[in-house]
């Protein structure tokens, strides 16, 4: 349990509030965060494992796990994007046209973004410009995934 406890600690914050846990449960692993000497949060642990005892571990594992695939999905969506953008930056329109094929759109901004990565005046604009298309493809993406 106390291992278990470990792994919640570990979370942020948004992943932790997306389980159900007690109150008690859930401010000792907060102040776990905040502690930063070793035998006090030595201590915090066995505190988190004591109280997981009154807890069933099985829904807290499988939010787990769906937290993991959430995130696995996510590192694959945001690689996708990447590879996408690569595509497009080396070959402009008919990496463009395929993208627009395998996502079934046609998304104006993203020509239009495209268009002023040619005439970007500036190393620093043109970085501007491809985190844009970044972004966009990104959006794209997550948008046909949902």
């Amino acid at each position: 349990m106390q291992e278990l406890g470990e792994t919640l600690i570990a979370l942020n914050d948004s992943e932790l509030a997306l389980l159900s846990l007690d109150n008690k449960l859930h401010k000792a692993i907060r102040d776990a965060r905040q502690i930063s000497s070793r035998g006090a949060l030595r201590r915090q642990k066995q505190l988190i494992g004591k109280l997981m005892r009154d807890v069933d571990p099985q829904p807290i594992r499988a939010e787990l796990a769906k937290l993991r695939i959430d995130d696995v999905r996510s590192k694959r969506l945001f690689a996708r994007a990447e590879r996408w953008r690569d595509r497009l930056l080396v070959d402009g329109s008919m990496a463009l046209n395929e993208f627009d094929a395998e996502t079934n759109t046609a998304d104006a901004e993203l020509r239009t973004l495209l268009g002023e990565l040619n005439v970007a005046f500036s190393e620093k604009a043109e970085k501007t410009v491809r985190r844009q298309i970044f972004r966009r493809i990104h959006e794209i993406l997550v948008r046909i995934s949902q």
